[in-house]
């Protein structure tokens, strides 16, 4: 397809929210934490399972896609504020299950100190079925 046919669209969570003025949230971990719950509901992964995948997640990125968005025509932030309180009741009690005999224990440890400043959403059925979270949590119009 020539390149004046094609429009490119780059799609990010780029947390823009702080947990206070010195300490921001990485958009990493939300992305960590969105892959952890959507690999649990829809694949059948463990927490265990994501985390250790994460590193191979990271190198791809930086090979596959980080080289090329600057070439995107326009960029979309996929980043939700409420999305953290929707991804805290999924990804706690996963998280919980890593032993701590594994080396991905301080990892998942690390992300539960992260989620407990979070208070949980208490009714999901307040996130429109449209909304880009509940391809993470289920419940999506578009599928899932």
């Amino acid at each position: 397809v020539p390149r004046e046919r094609k429009f490119k669209i780059y799609v990010s969570a780029l947390t823009q929210m702080n947990l206070d003025n010195l300490n921001r949230i990485p958009t990493t971990d939300v992305r960590l934490l969105r892959r952890i719950v959507r690999d649990n509901r829809f694949r059948g992964h463990s927490a265990l399972d994501t985390i250790r995948m994460w590193s191979s997640v990271r190198r791809g990125e930086d090979k596959y896609i980080f080289p090329f968005q600057e070439e995107a025509d326009v960029m979309f932030n996929s980043a939700i504020v409420y999305e953290l309180a929707a991804l805290k009741g999924f990804a706690e009690p996963l998280l919980v299950q890593i032993d701590d005999s594994v080396p991905e224990y301080l990892e998942a440890k690390r992300l539960l100190r992260f989620i407990d400043y979070l208070l949980p959403m208490t009714n999901l059925e307040d996130i429109p079925r449209t909304s880009i979270i509940k391809e993470f949590i289920g419940g999506s119009v578009f599928g899932s």
